[in-house]
């Protein structure tokens, strides 16, 4: 394919022209071409013109097909705001443009007209003209062919969801590793953040390589590899091949905690993985999508763990990764890891979460310990040769699976891949480990995983075991231990259920424990058990100011905060009870922040979890103006926006207050953070400007819709919120005019009216996901978020 993009024609539209070469094996037949333009100019097909007018719903006819046919189309497209397509945005810190292409899962008819669909691979090159001072970045190496002019180098054959340009003055850092040359790009205002993070980005690019090409045996194909970091990204990150974009929060312009440098580089890691999973090999329709985002997952924990300084990273996968999949198993829209229907790519784009993500790759786990190392690696890399350009599916991995294993896997496949759910376990007293699958999704799924108990903060005892019954006798448990630890080691997916006793003794013995793996799960079994109504809200609330201010490991205490801060209290604690639990939460991170070291992460997490949690004005405000600030964070202005934040939501800051700290961060995130907090004001006239922003404002980008959705339920009295909840079913489905799907599921994700945890609520709901209307998204993203308010009220009504 050839494409020829003028992005020199003003902020709104641009010029596309494409010509496509292609053999048809039935001459005489007919097929589409996808396009959905602003206007289209010409179309010929092999030198004879088509009207343009008979392109319908974005499908432009082709009819007598030749053997070999050429079709060429020029038309005029647009710029989006939502992060899909190719998105322009303006920095607000110096005013200029940036420009990227985001073409996943169904946007790349937005950009050039093609064959939309992932088997029909093809090579590209680009010709892409933009302003003199602009740089051209794309899936191809990128050559300045005269001023103003760029050409992109013909790539291997690509899907065309991953293909993409980045153009605007972006500035560069470059490297290069065995043999690939290595580039890293952010926009001109963060050039101070690029230059000092660029070093440990280039150490983590490098290591990941390495370990790669040690694992695949298969050498990285796609020639240079560039890093982009663009604005108002609505993924983590995107693994266009050679190409790879990210979202520019990640060039951290304040105080770093290690966790946020590990989320990054397993961010790095997890796109690399994708250059063999998804792009060499990419599955043949997105009903096996997990072959791409369950092995990126897999392989980027596993690659961080054993290649980089971040060893420990599987214990951030246990209590951020896992905890986010398992929500989705209890949601009505769990789904199989692989084989999940998916008619168009619309429907896929709802299965990209956490069962396509985190259990798939704890299935991978499972199958590793199933088949050996050894021979899951030999399986891996024949399937990836003998599959690479091209595309595949599961019975094609599973049969290179089971030639390198030499048994069959169809039976394993079908509990662990092909059907939905997640079992609980529990250990007794008296050694007796018990699997519990879900009624509506039974499975006889074989566990392998460890138990242990501890006691003083020892471990007194561990034992490995098969769990391949309901019931299993396990030996040498000690029955005096103070806890006994299901799956201590993490290595299945399972709830755990914790026997009373051990629940009890959390408050003393869990800060005691050294393994931060089993701190992991301990912390994730009272977090899915006050989920599921098995755990009272207040005895979780006890163990966490309990254990909580001694926590030692950032991730930890980052991903447990924030359980407690955006759910348990809000959600799950009774209404009248709320103010006295948020004050409880800002006494543990006080009590945390005091004894920790100053300028350490446990210090650095602490702070933030203060800042947005107290209610003591006089240190807030002592904050906001720069004085007596923790050891690290001074000038960092995205924590003085959480103070300011915390502030708006008190009532203390007023709309010339948040001014004149934005007037002083004039930054994109600077912009975002004082929507966020203008929508987080308390008054009622305040939530009124918040909410027609939201819902009326066409103008407003993605981030900064989710800005206003974020700030806006997190004050404000439930007499004021009420009625907001009755607006969210009819107003929200109506953004689908003009914003994407994709940022779209997330606005509706973000504005769902969480706090007003009443029956009435669920009833509005649910009334809107029978709509017609609602978009098949915005639909999934209200009975998900639906579905967490049910378990708050199940357990107000057990609890309370």
């Amino acid at each position: 394919m050839e494409v020829d993009l003028d992005l020199d024609r003003g902020s709104e539209n641009f010029g596309s022209t494409t010509r496509i070469s292609f053999s048809c094996s039935t001459p005489g037949e007919a097929t589409f071409l996808d396009v959905r333009s602003v206007s289209t100019e010409s179309v010929t097909l092999n030198g004879a013109e088509i009207a343009p007018d008979t392109i319908v719903d974005g499908r432009l006819p082709l009819a007598d097909l030749a053997a070999d046919n050429t079709v060429e189309v020029v038309a005029t497209m647009a710029f989006s705001r939502d992060g899909q397509g190719l998105h322009r945005s303006t920095d607000p810190a110096d005013g200029e443009d940036y420009v990227y292409g985001h073409l996943f899962l169904d946007a790349a008819p937005t950009v050039f007209a093609c064959f939309d669909q992932p088997d029909l691979k093809a090579p590209y090159a680009f010709t892409v003209r933009v302003p003199r001072d602009w740089v051209v970045l794309g899936n191809g190496r990128a050559t300045q062919s005269s001023p103003g002019t760029w050409e992109l180098s013909e790539t291997l054959p690509l899907a065309t969801y991953f293909v993409t340009v980045c153009a605007g003055p972006y500035v560069s850092v470059r490297d290069e590793h065995d043999g690939i040359p290595l580039g890293i790009h952010a926009r001109r205002s963060l050039q101070r953040e690029l230059e000092h993070h660029a070093p440990q980005m280039f150490e983590v690019t490098k290591q990941s390589f390495d370990h790669y090409h040690r694992t695949f045996d298969v050498r990285y194909p796609f020639g240079d590899y560039d890093q982009v970091f663009v604005p108002e990204f609505n993924a983590g990150a995107m693994e266009n091949p050679g190409c790879v974009t990210f979202r520019d929060t990640m060039l951290y312009r304040g105080a770093v905690a290690r966790e946020q440098i590990l989320q990054r580089s397993n961010t790095i890691a997890h796109e690399m993985a994708h250059m063999w999973f998804g792009d060499l090999v990419t599955m043949r329709w997105w009903d096996d999508l997990w072959l791409n985002e369950s092995f990126a997952e897999f392989m980027a924990y596993t690659a961080t763990s054993r290649a980089t300084e971040f060893t420990d990273s599987w214990v951030e996968f246990g209590i951020s990764r896992k905890q986010w999949g398992y929500a989705a198993e209890r949601a009505p829209s769990t789904h199989p890891v692989a084989g999940s229907p998916a008619p168009d790519a619309r429907s896929a784009l709802s299965n990209f979460d956490g069962i396509s993500y985190a259990k798939g790759a704890s299935v991978l786990r499972q199958l590793v310990t199933h088949v050996g190392e050894e021979a899951f690696n030999a399986g891996v890399t024949a399937y990836l040769r003998s599959h690479e350009h091209g595309n595949g599916e599961l019975s094609e991995f599973l049969a290179a699976m089971e030639q390198t294993h030499g048994s069959p896997l169809d039976a394993w496949s079908a509990a662990w891949l092909e059907t939905a759910g997640v079992d609980v376990i529990a250990l007794d007293r008296d050694g007796t480990m018990t699997r519990t699958s879900p009624a509506d999704h039974p499975a006889d799924r074989p566990h392998s995983l460890d138990v242990a108990g501890f006691t003083d903060g020892n471990e007194v005892f561990r034992a490995a075991l098969t769990l391949d019954e309901a019931e299993v006798a396990v030996d040498g448990v000690d029955p005096a231990a103070a806890v006994l630890l299901p799956n201590a080691a993490d290595l299945t997916w399972a709830m755990v259920d914790l026997d009373e006793a051990s629940l009890a003794a959390l408050p003393s013995e869990l800060a005691r424990i050294q393994d931060p793996i089993a701190r992991s799960v301990l912390w994730g079994a009272v977090l899915t058990g006050v989920f599921r109504g098995t755990v009272d809200p207040g005895v979780a609330l006890d163990t966490f100011t309990a254990v909580w201010p001694h926590e030692r490991n950032d991730a930890l205490m980052t991903r447990v905060a924030l359980a407690f801060t955006d759910r348990i209290v809000p959600q799950f604690v009774p209404s009248e009870l709320v103010d006295a639990a948020k004050g409880r939460v800002a006494g543990a991170a006080l009590m945390s922040f005091q004894g920790a070291e100053p300028g350490s992460d446990q210090a650095l997490v602490a702070a933030r979890v203060l800042a947005a949690t107290t209610s003591d004005e006089d240190r807030l405000g002592a904050w906001v103006e720069g004085r007596s600030l923790p050891t690290g964070l001074e000038g960092d202005s995205d924590f003085r926006w959480v103070v300011v934040r915390t502030m708006a939501r008190l009532g203390l800051a007023d709309e010339s207050f948040i001014a004149a700290v934005a007037a002083e961060d004039t930054t994109l995130s600077g912009h975002l953070a004082a929507l966020g907090a203008r929508a987080a004001r308390p008054g009622a006239a305040e939530k009124e400007w918040a909410w027609s922003q939201i819902t009326q404002n066409r103008q407003l980008s993605n981030y900064e819709l989710n800005a206003l959705a974020t700030g806006f339920w997190s004050s404000g009295t439930l007499e004021d919120l009420r009625p907001y909840a009755a607006r969210y079913v009819t107003d929200i489905p109506r953004l689908a005019q003009w914003v994407g799907a994709d940022a779209l599921d997330r606005v509706a994700a973000l504005a769902f009216p969480a706090p007003v945890v009443e029956s009435e609520t669920v009833d509005l709901v649910r009334e809107a996901i029978a709509r017609p209307d609602v978009p098949a998204g915005v639909r999934r993203s209200m009975a998900d978020e639906l579905s967490k308010l049910e378990e708050a009220l199940t357990s107000r009504a057990r609890w309370s």
